[in-house]
């Protein structure tokens, strides 16, 4: 890719299948101020009168590699532009975007390291207690959405400054996508937020070509040629569409008729392998929509400079302690690589970060170990050494003249492609040597690990267990049912098995009594009661006992989406079983916690329902008992209680009105929002009279 014109989307050979290196060396960072303006005063600081970039994000600010305004404002930085941070700005007004003046290049807009609908909405749709990328974990600082109304409010405080969206949210909904929360399927985003580009994927080459582009006098339109970005055209400019490209069911198609949204689905996540892809074009009305092949995996090289950069690995001075969740579970995490081969049907990971492992050299990683341990907080533990997935460090198609023409969606399902190198060996290299780095006491392992890779490994198992696990190690068999595991492209249910023998021995062998953490889904696509009752049965008999479980949402883009919104398989035509009504959910969720008191009614229920009575009582196999505990008793009353007495709905404060930010409605602020009282309304009739009469 040309660092002048970003290049265009052809293939390349295969030779060269990895973006050549245009990232520049590390910047000088002034020690007195180590983060990138967060407000006008701290740009004044700095001496200077405007800005190149603004990038607006819906997460608090973090100056750290885990979080994405931190590295691309850091990489924008290092190639010599001016950028400001807005986090979390008050979005019921443009005024927070004037605060830095008109940029010179473009608004950078992301709702914030997720989606922000998973970020506010639980699977059933009830908004969620808190918020781990806001400070104090408070909800109501970002908007549903938030890549919209940011958008709109960068083109009202300065119409005519372009407008490039990315982050998880905008690259899952480049193009039309099912929508859980409203139940619809909505239109490709850029045209709601009125974005002049996408940038879906990582972004870094992206973001960097974009400004060198328009700093040398180049209109956002120029930037069209350039891969992983999506992007509008207006009815007369269809003769601007790639030579090439597919041209998938248009957004009115999809939206009516389910068949064409799988289908719609399906050619997307074949077209996914930037090697191969072709760009693809869906109309919206007479408006084509038009999406790039995607960006060609970041070298190793560039990798090392993208976290290489100066980072102060914390969050901005204006939150003044207030703890931000996320960060303090990556704070003292070190990335390895990105990207994932899995290519798991409810996981984003893949259509984000790519199928193509990119992994950072060993230098790199000790560096960044030896910048953690001369920190004076640093406690001496690294609490991940790890990635999307911990074991897939430097593993690559062993023929790439191969992978330059696979569309395969999984490297490992239905089994391991004997193409696919599987050597742990420059891993178990690198975890012996981050344990050698001074200052360093403790590495430990908490990303989740693929089973079936490591059981090919028993020299890294044995490392793994007896180096790098602090007593629990998490691992993600989804289920047990095999047509479920199956929609899911995750191994039989004999990989977990064998996997946790193998963990086993290799603790024993360590001198270590360990324990294995296994991650469920309730209600995937395909998962009826009768197979969750078999995963509940699974998990009594080995004494399982889960302490989160997930309820399967279906996010933007996902495969398993598609068939949530369709009952189909985009892949195969099959009709596929959905758990839609909130009493399944529920009845599932609960079976993968049988033994919680609070779980027996609903336990209970679900067994009568699917008539397997027998699992009710004191058998082996029994996961109730006959008559309920006491404790399960008063957590019905005590829910009971709350239903009749409590607020039963978040409502999100307005900071145009005065409103602090937050949640309404908490205590002191009234039963209802907006009550200057807390006591409850009496409607009862009064003595004398009818209620129609007052």
């Amino acid at each position: 890719m040309s660092q002048a014109t970003g290049g265009c989307f052809t293939t390349g050979s295969v030779a060269s299948n990895l973006a050549p290196t245009m990232l520049p060396a590390l910047p000088v960072i002034t020690p007195e101020l180590p983060h990138l303006p967060a407000s006008r005063a701290e740009m004044l600081a700095r001496g200077w009168d405007s800005v190149d970039v603004v990038f607006v994000t819906g997460d608090a600010y973090v100056d750290h590699p885990a979080f994405a305004m931190g590295i691309l404002g850091r990489v924008l930085e290092a190639a010599g532009f001016r950028v400001a941070i807005l986090s979390q700005p008050d979005w019921h007004s443009a005024e927070p975007w004037r605060q830095f003046g008109r940029p010179r290049l473009f608004f950078g807009i992301s709702a914030g390291n997720m989606d922000s609908m998973l970020n506010h909405y639980t699977a059933n749709r009830k908004v969620r207690n808190d918020d781990a990328y806001s400070p104090g974990g408070r909800i109501g600082l970002r908007p549903d959405r938030a890549t919209i109304p940011y958008s709109q409010r960068a083109r009202e405080a300065f119409p005519g400054v372009p407008i490039i969206a990315g982050g998880v949210e905008a690259s899952l909904r480049r193009l039309a996508h099912y929508d859980y929360w409203s139940d619809t399927v909505k239109r490709a985003i850029m045209l709601d937020a009125r974005a002049d580009l996408v940038v879906f994927g990582m972004g870094e080459h992206q973001i960097v070509s974009i400004a060198r582009r328009l700093a040398a006098g180049e209109s956002a339109r120029q930037l069209r040629d350039m891969r992983g970005v999506a992007y509008a055209l207006g009815a007369s400019e269809v003769d601007q569409i790639p030579p090439g490209a597919l041209t998938l069911p248009s957004f009115e198609e999809v939206k009516s008729d389910k068949r064409l949204f799988a289908k719609a689905t399906r050619i997307i996540h074949q077209e996914t392998n930037p090697l191969n892809a072709r760009a693809l074009v869906q109309y919206h009305d007479r408006q084509p929509v038009v999406c790039n092949p995607p960006a060609l995996p970041i070298t190793q090289e560039d990798m090392d400079r993208v976290y290489g950069l100066p980072y102060t690995r914390k969050p901005h001075p204006m939150y003044r302690g207030q703890v931000i969740p996320a960060f303090e579970v990556v704070k003292d995490s070190v990335t390895l690589m990105r990207g994932c081969f899995g290519g798991c049907t409810f996981c984003s990971i893949t259509t984000h970060q790519g199928r193509i492992i990119q992994s950072r050299s060993h230098d790199s990683v000790l560096g960044e170990l030896q910048r953690m341990a001369s920190d004076r907080g640093f406690s001496g533990t690294v609490s991940d050494l790890g990635g999307p997935t911990a074991n897939m460090y430097e593993m690559k198609c062993t023929r790439p003249e191969v992978e330059a023409k696979c569309r395969r969606l999984s490297c490992v399902h239905p089994k391991v492609c004997k193409l696919l190198g599987t050597d742990h060996g420059p891993l178990i290299e690198l975890m012996k040597k981050s344990r050698e780095v001074e200052g360093i006491e403790r590495v430990l392992v908490a990303s989740g690990i693929r089973m079936d890779l490591a059981r090919k490994s028993p020299e890294y198992l044995e490392e793994l267990a007896r180096h790098h696990v602090g007593g629990h190690l998490k691992v993600a068999p989804e289920h047990t049912d095999a047509n479920v595991l199956k929609l899911m492209k995750k191994p039989d249910s004999d990989d977990f098995e064998q996997f946790s023998a193998a963990f086993q021995r290799a603790s024993k062998k360590a001198g270590k009594n360990q324990f294995l953490v296994p991650y469920y889904i309730s209600s995937h696509p395909g998962s009826d009661l009768n197979a969750m009752i078999d995963l509940a049965v699974f998990l009594k008999r080995n004494g399982y006992k889960p302490d989160q479980v997930q309820d399967f949402i279906p996010a933007p883009f996902d495969i398993a989406t598609c068939m949530y919104h369709t009952g189909i398989d985009p892949f195969t035509g099959e009709e596929v079983y959905i758990a839609r009504q909130l009493r399944d959910r529920r009845f599932q969720r609960a079976l993968l916690q049988f033994f919680k008191p609070e779980n027996y009614f609903e336990v209970r229920q679900a067994l009568l329902a699917a008539g397997r009575g027998d699992l009710i009582g004191s058998g082996c196999d029994c996961l109730i008992p006959a008559q309920p505990p006491k404790k399960a008793l008063e957590a019905r009353m005590k829910r009971a209680n709350a239903e009749l007495n409590g607020d039963h709905y978040h409502a999100i404060a307005n900071p145009a009105k005065g409103e602090p930010a937050g949640e309404r409605g908490l205590p002191g602020q009234g039963y209802r929002p907006g009550r200057k009282s807390a006591r409850r309304q009496d409607k009862r009739p009064r003595q004398g009279g009818s209620s129609a009469s007052r």
